[in-house]
């Protein structure tokens, strides 16, 4: 799993997943409830009171069961689907967001289906994933501001140079 990240413009949240020993990457596009519940596992975020999955996560340890594996098994017309693989082989249907959160506060494996890799995987050859983190890294230390029409005769801005701000 490599994260969840917010697409702009539409300020869009999508979870993406990174094929094991493999340069494809799964985006599955998701809601901001769902982003949240993810990045909270991710972070290792406790909230004050259990959200449904830690709920979940809780029951499955009351019950004595162990989630074995989230696949990611269909896509059609743009929406993913999952499903929760139990010990004792049970298998449920999942919203795919949620099988994803559960499986961040169980640490149990994710798995993509062949035919969902193969329509929806974006492959990303190594070098270029090197060029994109590099790109993030850029992202995450520039403001708006730095985009600012430059005041007159000061020539053009640079990312990092940043108006004084007053209070």
């Amino acid at each position: 799993m490599v994260g969840v990240r917010v697409e702009l413009p539409n300020n869009q949240p999508v979870v993406l997943l990174r094929e094991a020993g493999g340069e494809r990457y799964l985006p599955i596009w998701i809601g901001a409830a769902e982003a949240t519940a993810i990045a909270y596992a991710q972070q290792g975020v406790v909230p004050p009171r259990p959200l449904t999955h830690d709920l979940f996560k809780d029951v499955l340890q009351a019950l004595h069961r162990q989630l074995e594996e989230v696949r990611i098994v269909a896509v059609r017309d743009g929406v993913f689907f999952a499903s929760l693989v139990f010990d004792g082989g049970v298998e449920v249907s999942s919203r795919t967001s949620d099988a994803i959160a559960l499986a961040l506060r169980t640490g149990t494996r994710i798995v993509g289906s062949d035919e969902v890799l193969e329509s929806e995987g974006v492959a990303i050859p190594d070098e270029e994933e090197d060029e994109v983190e590099k790109f993030r890294e850029f992202l995450d230390q520039i403001s708006p501001g730095d985009f600012e029409a430059p005041e007159a005769g000061g020539g053009p801005a640079e990312p990092g140079d940043r108006p004084p701000t007053t209070s």
